[in-house]
């Protein structure tokens, strides 16, 4: 029975491979890369020598039905993404959808297992100081269209949102939420707590805490580089 295997990689720290995704990457037929050349230097870090071949969020429907024969052929695959555990705020779960929605009218069976591993998402989530026993999670927020509806989404929400950010939105999305915590909630907003992170796991990994302007400032007096996560505690 063919697999796919679903295989968690670092977000930075490159020590932070398990040894289970390592003897996979090191098993399976080809690893299915958002990008090769990120992958690769994580591969030649271990020494894996496995074949890649790109699968992102712009590849067409040639690459996924060329992907379903290598595992009607009996290939075992590995599914990474750039960084963290695919299939969170990435293309792979439309991968995954196309081969449920392929094996649901054929008498294939493709077994998809996760390798779990290294997630931005409970990375932040666990060094929030916020009560995690529930959460949300909202990936980015929209560039244009729904912005205001989507901050209003965490500044109403009954537990702690996180949330991806890329560092040339950071300061507006957070001004943003302000003005959107204001517009509901008056300006008393001392409630609403809010943790930044940047760059977790690498070498210049920073965390703010404190109300959204103070994190603002703190940011806006820093060089502004890598991927964020935010996570607010609305109540």
């Amino acid at each position: 029975m063919p697999i796919l295997y679903i295989v968690a990689t670092p977000i930075g720290n490159l020590e932070d491979l398990t040894f289970r995704a390592l003897r996979i990457l090191k098993e399976v037929d080809l690893i299915l890369c958002e990008d090769t050349r990120v992958t690769k230097k994580l591969l030649c870090h271990y020494g894996i020598k496995t074949p890649t071949l790109s699968y992102h969020q712009h590849s067409k429907l040639q690459k996924i039905n060329y992907i379903l024969e290598l595992l009607k052929r009996g290939k075992n695959l590995a599914l990474v993404s750039d960084a963290g555990t695919p299939g969170i705020s990435d293309p792979g779960n439309k991968l995954i959808q196309e081969i449920l929605r392929f094996t649901e009218t054929r008498p294939l069976e493709i077994k998809i297992i996760p390798i779990p591993g290294a997630s931005a998402v409970t990375a932040a989530a666990s060094i929030s100081g916020f009560p995690m026993d529930k959460f949300s999670f909202l990936g980015f927020p929209p560039t244009k269209r729904k912005r205001k509806k989507f901050f209003e989404e965490v500044v109403n929400s009954k537990h702690p949102v996180i949330f991806y950010e890329s560092p040339h939105r950071i300061v507006k999305t957070l001004r943003e939420l302000k003005l959107t915590s204001d517009l509901c909630h008056g300006r008393n907003t001392t409630l609403m707590k809010t943790v930044v992170c940047r760059e977790l796991t690498k070498k210049f990994e920073t965390v703010y805490r404190g109300k959204i302007e103070e994190v603002m400032g703190k940011i806006e007096k820093d060089k502004i580089k890598g991927e964020f996560v935010v996570v607010v505690n609305p109540k």
